[in-house]
């Protein structure tokens, strides 16, 4: 028993022929060599310009085969309008008689092969492989079109992207030469794409003398371990600018042997400033802290000084006149009643210190009385303690913001009547305190030395630095400057209430 194995068919092969030709016999020959061959032929036959312009709209053809003279029309027009309308078809010139130079000179105008209608045995092969090429030159075609497009795509994004992408060659002597640089080159140094690509030079003397051994440190590195480079560096520009730039760059290996960076080269000279102005802040704070803490114990200090010194000082003059009317009565009562007035006395000085101390810690009148009236209180102490003249101009009693804003305004109160003590050498203080709109309004003049510019950036300028900071705080705005006369003058403007803020920050 023998197994029986059938054969699988072939399926046909279709072919689009367009048939140029004024006999229908030829064209019919022609048609039962493809048949012949194996070809499921679908086909149609023109003779002049017209048929051949509506066949060609018509539908898609695989091979046009032409006779050369017809009396209508001619295998140069027909290859001549296929030209013109850009189709790339196989073209095969089929003649009965044919001079060779005229069908060179139809070979040089775009016809892909000539065959004579009496040796048709070459019409297949000719005919394949004409499609085969037609079909390689569609192929190479579409591959241009998409490198060009996707060099086109390329070129668009690069010259969107901030900053400048480029391509770059380095030599083993430590030359540069760049392959593609992005319109980005313009506005990051000043050059035109063009110039940097003739000259590569000219990048390499802009990066700072200091900066250049890390750009050849990190390139030698990447070029012996493929890794990528990421260099932060300055640069001078054409117009003595200095900027910082990034350069982040990937190798690549080309099938040549050759290595390329392929990356970007952005400007980060803010992002810079804005770190250099944190570490600026960050030591600024550390010094303010620094100075809180000694300020703390200064005041402290001060608080131990005045109850020894003050209330000390009272607390045993007071004990000396108790010991002395125990110890020493004298007989006289008007001396009794004296020495008792001079003790009241001394117990009244006593109550004064013990207040004013208090008031000066933590003001009960801020919390039970207002801002205003906290103001006013503290004005009364600066002046019976310090001996300068404290005018109140205009102080608003229906102020009312939320306890926050209140002791922050309070503590600024007292450290500008405590710099103007220190620093002012003034005789008198103005002081304004009102509601503008949703504002309270602060003010303090003095008549004293001035403000200077550079006061105002002192780097130990920790009174003025710790009022701009409770005052900011409060998302408030703060102003010092000289008066038209002489003087400061210290303005202040907050939000009456914190909370109306925060909600609306929200």
């Amino acid at each position: 028993m023998s197994d029986h194995f059938s054969p699988v068919p072939m399926t046909p092969r279709t072919l689009n022929v367009l048939l140029i030709e004024d006999s229908e016999d030829d064209a019919l020959l022609l048609l039962h060599h493809f048949r012949q061959a194996g070809y499921q032929v679908w086909s149609q036959r023109v003779e002049d310009e017209r048929g051949l312009r509506e066949a060609l709209s018509a539908r898609t053809w695989d091979v046009v085969l032409s006779d050369h003279n017809m009396p209508r029309f001619s295998a140069m027009s027909a290859l001549n309008i296929l030209q013109h309308q850009g189709l790339d078809l196989p073209f095969i010139i089929v003649s009965g008689v044919i001079e060779e130079d005229i069908a060179v000179s139809a070979m040089r105008a775009g016809a892909h092969d000539y065959l004579g209608k009496g040796k048709l045995d070459r019409l297949i092969p000719a005919v394949e492989r004409e499609m085969r090429e037609a079909r390689n030159r569609a192929e190479r075609h579409s591959a241009l079109d998409a490198v060009r497009d996707s060099e086109a795509r390329f070129r668009a994004l690069a010259a969107n992207i901030p900053g400048m992408v480029f391509q770059l060659l380095r030599h083993d002597d430590g030359g540069w030469r760049f392959l593609f640089v992005s319109e980005g080159c313009l506005a990051l140094l000043g050059l035109k794409p063009g110039e940097l690509v003739a000259k590569p030079r000219r990048f390499l003397d802009m990066v700072q003398p200091e900066d250049m051994p890390e750009l050849e440190r990190a390139m030698h590195l990447s070029a012996h371990t493929q890794s990528t480079v990421n260099w932060d560096g300055r640069i001078r520009l054409p117009d003595e600018d200095i900027k910082w730039v990034n350069l982040r760059s990937s190798p690549r290996l080309l099938a040549s042997g050759v290595l390329i960076w392929e990356g970007i080269v952005s400007n980060i000279t803010q992002s810079k400033l804005t770190e250099r102005e944190l570490r600026q802040s960050r030591g600024q704070l550390a010094e303010l802290s620094s100075h809180l803490q000694i300020a703390k114990e200064e005041e402290r200090e001060r608080i131990a000084r005045d109850i020894h010194d003050e209330l000390g000082g009272l607390l045993v003059a007071l004990k000396f006149e108790v010991s002395l009317l125990a110890n020493k009565t004298p007989p006289d009562p008007d001396a009794i009643k004296g020495r008792a007035q001079s003790m009241s006395r001394l117990v009244d000085d006593a109550i004064t210190t013990v207040g004013r101390i208090a008031r000066e810690l933590r003001p009960g009148i801020l919390k039970e009385f207002g801002l205003a009236p906290a103001v006013e209180s503290h004005a009364e102490d600066f002046a019976q303690r310090t001996g300068l003249q404290c005018d109140l101009l205009c102080i608003d009693h229906d102020i009312d913001p939320d306890e926050e804003t209140a002791i922050a305004l309070f503590r600024v109160f007292q450290e500008a009547l405590t710099n103007v003590s220190k620093h002012a050498h003034a005789r008198k203080v103005d002081i304004r305190l009102t509601q503008e709109d949703d504002d309270i309004v602060l003010e303090i003049s003095d008549d004293g030395r001035g403000l200077a510019p550079e006061d105002l950036n002192k780097p130990k300028s920790f009174g003025l630095r710790g009022i701009r900071e409770r005052v900011a705080h409060l998302n408030g705005r703060f102003e010092a400057s000289s008066r038209d006369s002489q003087g400061t003058r210290l303005l202040l403007r907050v939000p009456a209430c914190r909370r109306t803020v925060l909600e609306f920050s929200r």
